[in-house]
């Protein structure tokens, strides 16, 4: 008797496995075998909100996750019951672990047997309630009050199986006048009702934008730029859907798109707030671009939480926010009840169980909108994933879809897809995308976009630095009017190096490795290389640059050429014809050692992680690929770093300014440029190094470079005029300066010394600030001559050798001789004192 018992108990107690599906069951059976399990192993708490023990309403609590859900439990079957929780809306099976868990409950509570002992009784009133299968629908269910009168009603709205007719929701007050008619306890529950609206809203809205769709014009004047035909499209088509994908190939401008959608959104239907999700690189780039194409307010919702509560509040058409902030700010963002919610690059929720995706699914807006070039990357669960933020129901449950579509071998390891157009199908009225050879005909033949990219703090605080040096020979030359060759030079160094802080610490300093551009970069590269038939071509200033590039490259397993200086002519020939002839080699990486003589008209895409600053350079660049001959249209991504020397020159000058051309001019060899032209130069300098590279410089910065996104590079009111411009760049590769960062001292001039005070400034009381500029002196010094490098380049900078005599002299660069007197009757009064 024991051994029955036992055997009996561990038959009992066998559990299912979560992972491989047993062989005497049915995937649904499975499944909801699956949930059985689980749901009878948690510790929810039950609260009776109506009146039978059993079948009735309850509130099912889980203390660990603080989530309630109604739960309504009418008998024991699969859709008998009804819970509110996602998985029972979305698993098609009628059931969830809530349900399971209160039936268990249930049916284990002292005096409860009885009632499961005998079918429980029908209700007397008639309701309307939403059907949760694989696919959702509208059904009647009829009780005994007032029946022969509910049945003949229902025959006029309801099919055969109490399906209602999709023809019959733009009538369906009709329905709920007559049913209430009949009863007053007639119910329609209110997930089912939502169901009906947001049906009959989007057929009166297919019915409205096909209208507009047969009218030519009725799009102009939406943004200020005019859409080409495919982008029209691309707007009327998401206008219609109202939950959209579009996940048009990178460069046929999707952003446009989305903004001329929530513009026809809020003609058409008087939307009040459109909330823009969006990486933290791209934020003030959405803000340029609102900026340049409509006339609407637009806030950045950034800062400490108390400034984001703040700036929810204000009126603003748009409000741009990144995906950390949606984490933190989920319940504030519902609590705005936005309209229309944009969620640029959306791959980045294709993990659909992260912090950010699981947030951003909880979002609320009747209309949404998905960016994303590329939607499906590695398999199905990505897709899904994206899909479920516009339509989570459209797809069906996750476990049906890789059932039917997944191809595994006898050890569950997944080889292959199968009838994946059964999936296309369903996307039909949801996702949009176009490639760039099917409306190339349309298709401008360049486009120029600038790509803004925030640094880490290392980065900044390496930027800072030389950026206080600049800023101090900057003050001494308005102070004195003056600056020493060293100091010169130093200026034209420092200058240098914060260019090459923001692309990595590791090019100045070549230990640490901070940087950003990179990590955009492989997202672009992630994008465009989907298309087989696409390749990029990358420049960089900096051989150094290139090859921590190089090195990702290699370990994601991407085939590249690479060329930089350091490659001997007769090999450039075979790097070249391996680009041009190799079809899995997709990626040409140069430093400007390619700029010139290269045809890489295989290319539609070239990435400049760093501006150069003379324009003829980033033009002679960018022809390698936009050239006669080039049968594809050619996309430009330029990344600056933020809030940096990058950025403030785009913003303050532009390339075509004078300051840029001094900069330009101001070469190694010629740092002694005549006195106008160096006055100029300083006077150009002061507005770079006084602006906040946090913004434009002004208001009418919105007319500047940022705003030319994904524009025509012959539409651009700035278009680069190589005619206009030198030909000379302002300072020669990395590989010419100091090897580490020690070896680039932080001081006024290149010889670590500060320049004595003119008479009108040196006084007695000045002896103190005298011996503290001493002390930071021989510190610095001390650092200089501790490399090498540094110390011959310190003393090539201080001597001078006679041509004549051969005779080498120490050389310090003086305004005039009274300085020099002045200063040695300061120090010498100075020393008295300190005997």
């Amino acid at each position: 008797m024991a051994k029955k018992q036992q055997k009996k108990k561990e038959k009992k107690e066998k559990k299912v496995s979560y992972n491989r599906q047993p062989e005497e069951l049915t995937l649904r059976e499975w499944q909801i075998k699956l949930r059985q399990q689980y749901g009878q192993q948690q510790e929810f708490k039950l609260t009776n909100t109506g009146e039978h023990p059993v079948w009735s309403d309850f509130k099912v609590f889980n203390p660990e996750g603080s989530s309630s859900y109604r739960v309504a439990i009418r008998g024991e079957q699969p859709f008998d019951n009804y819970c509110e929780c996602y998985d029972y809306k979305v698993s098609g099976l009628g059931t969830c672990k809530h349900i399971e868990w209160a039936l268990h409950k249930l049916a284990n509570t002292y005096g409860n047997k009885q009632y499961f002992k005998k079918p429980p009784v029908v209700g007397e009133y008639t309701s309307v309630y939403l059907h949760y299968g694989e696919q959702r629908s509208l059904r009647i269910r009829i009780g005994s009050e007032n029946q022969e009168a509910f049945e003949a009603l229902a025959k006029q709205y309801f099919d055969e199986d109490g399906a209602f007719f999709p023809h019959a929701y733009l009538v369906f007050d009709e329905f709920l006048q007559q049913a209430q008619a009949i009863s007053d306890t007639f119910r329609c529950y209110q997930d089912a009702l939502a169901w009906i609206i947001e049906q009959r809203e989007d057929q009166r809205r297919a019915q409205r934008i096909n209208a507009l769709a047969s009218q030519a014009d009725s799009l102009d004047g939406l943004i200020k730029a005019k859409l080409y035909e495919y982008q029209r499209e691309g707007v009327l088509f998401a206008a219609r859907a109202g939950r959209c994908l579009l996940a048009d190939e990178m460069g046929l401008g999707k952003t446009i798109q989305a903004l001329a959608t929530a513009e026809l959104y809020r003609r058409e239907y008087q939307i009040n707030t459109v909330f823009i999700i969006c990486p933290t690189s791209l934020k003030y780039q959405w803000r340029a671009e609102i900026k340049k194409f409509t006339d609407s307010k637009v806030v950045v919702v950034e800062g400490p939480q108390k400034k984001r509560t703040e700036q929810y509040a204000e009126e603003a058409f748009y409000k741009i926010l990144t995906y950390n902030v949606v984490v933190r700010d989920l319940h504030l963002i519902n609590l705005q009840q936005p309209d229309f919610i944009i969620l640029d690059e959306a791959q980045r929720i294709k993990n659909w169980d992260t912090k950010i995706s699981r947030a951003v699914k909880q979002l609320q807006a009747s209309f949404r909108l998905a960016l994303t070039g590329t939607p499906l990357e590695n398999k199905l669960e990505d897709l899904y994933s994206i899909v479920q933020f516009l339509d989570q129901f459209l797809l069906g449950p996750l476990y049906l879809l890789l059932h039917r579509h997944q191809v595994k071998e006898e050890n569950g390891i997944i080889i292959g897809y199968r009838n994946l157009d059964q999936i296309t199908k369903k996307l039909n009225t949801l996702m949009l995308r176009r490639r760039k050879k099917e409306v190339l005909k349309q298709l401008p033949k360049r486009v120029d976009k600038h790509l803004f990219v925030p640094m880490t703090p290392q980065q900044q605080s390496m930027h800072s630095g030389y950026e206080n040096d600049v800023a101090q020979i900057v003050a001494k030359w308005k102070r004195l009017n003056f600056l020493t060759e060293a100091e010169r030079l130093r200026l034209m160094s420092c200058l240098q190096l914060m260019r090459m802080s923001c692309n990595s610490t590791f090019l100045v300093d070549q230990q640490t490795r901070y940087d950003t551009k990179i990590d955009e970069l492989f997202y672009i590269l992630e994008e465009h290389l989907t298309n087989p038939d696409e390749s990029v071509v990358i420049f960089s200033q900096w051989s150094r640059m290139t090859k921590l590039i190089a090195s990702e490259l290699e370990k994601q397993g991407i085939p590249f050429v690479h060329l930089h200086g350091g490659v001997p002519s007769a090999q450039r020939g075979p790097l070249l014809d391996q680009f041009r002839d190799d079809d899995e080699c997709r990626v040409f990486l140069s430093t400007d050692a390619g700029g010139l003589g290269l045809n890489l008209q295989k290319a539609s895409l070239v990435i400049n992680m760093d501006l150069p600053w003379n324009p003829a350079v980033l033009e002679q660049r960018i022809a390698r690929a936009y050239r006669m001959g080039q049968k594809k249209g050619v996309q430009v991504i330029n990344l600056v770093s933020e809030k940096t020397i990058e950025h403030r020159m785009l913003f303050t000058l532009n390339f075509k300014s004078a300051l840029a051309q001094a900069v330009l001019e101001a070469t190694e060899k010629d740092v002694f440029m005549d006195k106008t032209r160096f006055e100029e130069f300083m006077e150009r300098l002061q507005v770079v190094t006084a602006t906040d590279v946090g913004e434009p410089a002004t208001e009418d910065s919105s007319s500047s470079d940022e705003e030319n996104l994904e524009r025509p590079a012959s539409a651009q009111e700035d278009t680069l005029d190589p005619a206009e411009t030198l030909t000379e760049e302002w300072w020669e590769p990395e590989e010419n300066l100091p090897s580490s960062a020690s070896s680039a001292p932080t001081n006024n001039s290149s010889d670590g010394t500060k320049q004595p005070s003119t008479p009108a400034t040196a006084t007695a009381g000045g002896a103190q600030q005298l011996v503290n500029d001493g002390i930071s002196f021989l510190s610095r010094l001390t650092q200089t001559l501790s490399n090498p490098a540094a110390t011959e380049q310190l003393v090539s900078s201080l001597v001078q050798k006679d041509e004549k005599t051969g005779e080498t002299y120490l050389k310090i660069p003086v305004e005039n001789a009274d300085i020099v007197q002045n200063g040695l009757k300061l120090l010498g009064g100075l020393l008295g004192k300190l005997k």
